[in-house]
Parts: C-alpha cells; sequence; structure tokens
C-alpha cells in the first residue's frame, strides 16, 4: 500500500483530521498550478493544543498505516501552524485566527477544490 495515489493520502489525511474534529476541511489539487506538491490539505483547529493533537494524529496515522514520516515538519513560535510535509501531500494546520490571517485558500485560488464528501467516500473506499 506504499504506492498509494496523492489523492487518496490527501484523503485519507482529511479524514483523519474530520474524525479529530478539525474545522473548515479544506483539500486543493494544486498540480496544475505548482510544482511544490500536488495536494495542500487545510484545516482550522479551535484552541493550540488542538493545532498539536491533529499533527500528532495525521503523523501517528500515517505512521501506522504506511509507515510513512513527514519529510519535513514546521512549527510556527507559539505552535498556531503546523506544516507537515509528506512530499506530494502537504497538511497545514492552523489556529482559526491564523487561518482567517493567512488565508492559503485565496493565494491558491486558481488550485482546483475538492470536495470534502467526496474525499471521504476515496479514503473509505478499497485500496
Amino acid at each position: 500500500m506504499n504506492d498509494i495515489t496523492s489523492y487518496k493520502l490527501a484523503c485519507i489525511i482529511a479524514k483523519v483530521l474530520d474524525e479529530k474534529k478539525a474545522k473548515n476541511i479544506t483539500v486543493l489539487n494544486i498540480s496544475n498550478v505548482s510544482v511544490l506538491t500536488d495536494y495542500f490539505v487545510i484545516c482550522s483547529a479551535e484552541a493550540t493544543p488542538q493545532v498539536r493533537a491533529l499533527s500528532s494524529a495525521v503523523r501517528e496515522k500515517l505512521k501506522d498505516l504506511f509507515n510513512r514520516y513527514p519529510g519535513g515538519e514546521e512549527f510556527d513560535a507559539k505552535n498556531r501552524w503546523n506544516l507537515l510535509d509528506y512530499g506530494d501531500v502537504v497538511v497545514h494546520i492552523l489556529h482559526k485566527e491564523e487561518r482567517e490571517t493567512y488565508a492559503i485558500e485565496k493565494f491558491w485560488n486558481h488550485a482546483c477544490r475538492i470536495e470534502l464528501e467526496d474525499c471521504l467516500k476515496e479514503a473509505d473506499s478499497e485500496s
């Protein structure tokens, strides 16, 4: 299962975040507008401890399912924005105030937005 598609990986990440009560989950396919990665998964957290908890949940689930670890991780000084870089999928977990301030989706508004419901169905489908 290590040959998982980047779309499926993004969907599984979105499902983990959804199960852990992340808010405003957005999946963007940026492969047609950037060479950085294929997908961004972006979500909001209500509080700083939830930012950490969501990051940990994603790291643990991908380690357990695919023995996959982020190639890079970044955290701001106050731990209100965590970034997990899985190569083909980059996860942004932001405190809700940082999410509003930085408005990542507006910067990437030319990317293709994937409906969360479609992602959750994909995450549940047979691999």
